[in-house]
């Protein structure tokens, strides 16, 4: 059910592409304004997406997915109504595109609710029906159109949208990891203007001018400089920037970005190289037979999304999602230099899709591998956002390239064939940039060792298992302060590893464990002494208290001729001359400083009497250390 609910995405955003110079024409309107249908989609995605799936992560995931049912069901509903009326059929259009967020919040539910080993598979299966959607939905709006009339478009929605909710409701459970906490509206509305500023200037730059253009990008960018260090700041954020910044989801993040351009070329590009008359070495095929030669691509994707399950099992995310690139890359290498016959725009078209099919199986999974359980919603939400912008850059893109590159056939200006295999090029160009990205990505640690009387199997938490709990506790300092973004780790007695949290401004942090069990939970924070327990989770709400030992400090005496020295001045410096701290010695002759990084370092000691000089090189590690010094 959750994989046709991706198949229902998929179809929103293509049914009424091969419709749009049709739409032009019945509504009298031009081709920039007829584009509207195709921009308020992708406008309300980019912006629904985030804030839904965080609300998933807090309320429930199976509640947003049904609200996001309802929201695209009444949009269809509007626009199928609308009675020509163009601003009416926009604004159901915009409400269509809340069906975006469906994607990431139904990969969430799979996490929840399957086995652990069937993750991989289920993810890779629900990213595939993106393909078989998006290849279905230009044909068969062209045939229903043509036989029904344009409204029909929008009752197919209407009546799969509401068959696809009451599957939701009836198979789909509610899952029982949630997150609570306070929902972030000014980080929601900050971002919300960002990506809206950003897309208009990328779909409609182009045709506003530059002054437009600039005051839009002028208002992102103000958007985002306020909207980063509040997230920094604010207890529980809409987007976790900490978690986003960690080395493997950010480069997944950016690697998104670039398949999902190169995903949207293969699917641009092909379309136009059919439809374009023979004497520019097109075929002429219309808007139904072009999509029509899409669907192997489609179905290409379908039949792979086990083999990209068994890869990820077997090789991690990091090498199925380079696989994935490499193919593509390599196939559009491939289409450069192979011939434009019919046969080989199809076939190049579809190893693109397989390579599409492998990479976008290989995301979700890097993704929910690397964020804590509590967060896979938000954090797919962010992936899927990102691929987002990549296909939306990639319109833009190659839009100017088929357009800026022609030629003139008996006095027409079509798209030359120059156009096509330079949008080849940067796409295998942009495909290699992914796995070049991927690539530093940390490869998969080495499996935990589980001792000889533990059952292996029973050391394995299953995701989605029923006993499934979701634990809240609270890490302080040694006066009982809260501890902001401490990171708690829990692990089995065994060794296995289960899940990670953030602490929020109140030391709050929330684990999803596989049951009441005892676990060991190890809290750490920069600057501070690690602390571990054994936690006994067995009684129902226990609320595990954490407290951290105390900083990391560097301490030590200073003494004059064997005497304690009251007031000297200490100085920390870097070998390469910036100053780490400064202090001054008690009445006994003591001093404390907070541990500076670990390395070399010139501890300055100054007589306040005598103006008596001496420093001494000292090495600090991760731990915290004694510096003894004597004037004398």
């Amino acid at each position: 059910m959750l994989s046709l609910a991706g198949t229902t995405v998929s179809l929103q955003q293509t049914l009424v592409v091969a419709l749009l110079p049709s739409f032009a024409q019945l509504f009298g309107i031009s081709s920039d304004d007829v584009s509207w249908l195709i921009t308020a989609t992708l406008l309300t995605s980019a912006v629904a997406t985030p804030v839904v799936a965080r609300l998933a992560d807090m309320y429930g995931k199976r509640l947003m997915m049904l609200v996001c049912i309802v929201l695209m069901v009444s949009g269809s509903l509007i626009a199928a109504l609308s009675a020509g009326s163009f601003p009416v059929l926009i604004t159901g259009r915009a409400l269509q595109g809340f069906s975006a967020a469906l994607i990431p919040v139904g990969i969430s539910i799979m996490r929840d609710e399957l086995p652990k080993e069937r993750v991989p598979s289920a993810v890779a299966l629900m990213s595939a029906t993106l393909g078989i959607g998006g290849a279905l939905g230009l044909p068969l709006g062209g045939l229903m159109f043509g036989r029904l009339g344009w409204s029909s478009v929008f009752w197919l929605s209407v009546v799969v949208g509401v068959a696809i909710g009451v599957a939701v409701l009836l198979v789909v459970p509610e899952s029982g990891v949630k997150s609570r906490g306070r929902f972030d509206l000014p980080g929601a509305l900050l971002l919300s203007a960002a990506l809206t500023c950003l897309l208009l200037v990328i779909s409609k730059g182009g045709r506003w001018g530059s002054e437009i253009t600039l005051l839009l990008l002028v208002i992102a960018a103000v958007s985002l400089a306020i909207w980063v260090p509040y997230s920094l700041k604010v207890s529980q954020p809409l987007v976790d920037l900490r978690t986003s910044a960690r080395r493997p989801v950010l480069l997944t993040n950016l690697a998104s970005i670039l398949v999902g351009f190169a995903l949207m070329a293969n699917i641009l590009v092909s379309t136009q190289q059919l439809q374009l008359p023979p004497v520019t070495g097109g075929y002429g095929l219309g808007p139904v037979a072009a999509g029509l030669a899409m669907v192997p691509g489609g179905l290409a994707m379908v039949v792979f999304s086990p083999v990209s399950g068994k890869m990820i099992n077997v090789f991690g995310g990091r090498i199925t999602l380079i696989t994935g690139c490499a193919i593509m890359a390599a196939a559009y290498v491939g289409r450069i230099f192979l011939g434009h016959s019919l046969f080989s725009i199809v076939l190049g078209s579809t190893v693109v899709s397989i390579g599409s099919a492998i990479a976008y199986a290989a995301m979700p999974s890097l993704i929910m591998a690397n964020v804590p359980i509590t967060e896979t919603a938000s954090a797919n939400g962010l992936n899927a956002l990102l691929r987002g912008l990549g296909t939306s850059t990639a319109s833009a893109v190659i839009a100017a390239l088929l357009t800026g590159l022609t030629i003139t056939v008996n006095g027409e200006t079509v798209t030359s064939p120059a156009a096509f295999a330079t949008t080849y090029g940067l796409a295998a160009v942009v495909s290699l940039l992914a796995c070049g990205v991927i690539w530093f990505v940390p490869r998969r640690g080495v499996a935990p060792v589980v001792p000889a009387e533990v059952d292996r199997e029973s050391a394995v938490a299953p995701a989605g298992e029923s006993a499934e709990i979701v634990v809240r506790g609270r890490v302080v300092r040694p006066d009982d302060r809260p501890h902001p973004h401490a990171v708690v780790t829990a692990v089995r007695l065994s060794g296995e590893p289960l899940d990670w949290s953030r602490a929020d401004n109140e030391g709050s942090f929330t684990l999803a464990l596989p049951g009441r069990d005892r676990y060991l939970m190890i809290a750490n924070a920069d600057g501070w002494t690690p602390r571990s327990q054994v936690v006994d989770l067995l009684e129902p709400d226990t609320e595990p208290l954490i407290r951290l030992d105390g900083p990391l400090l560097l301490t030590g005496t200073v003494r004059r001729a064997g005497a304690p020295l009251r007031g000297a001045l200490l100085t920390i410096s870097a070998t390469t001359g910036e100053v780490r701290a400064t202090t001054s010695t008690g009445p006994d002759g003591r001093f404390e400083l907070g541990l500076p990084p670990p390395g070399h370092h010139i501890l300055t000691v100054l007589a306040p009497d005598t103006l008596d000089v001496r420093s001494v090189k000292i090495f600090t590690t991760t731990q915290s250390a004694v510096a003894d010094v004597d004037l004398g």
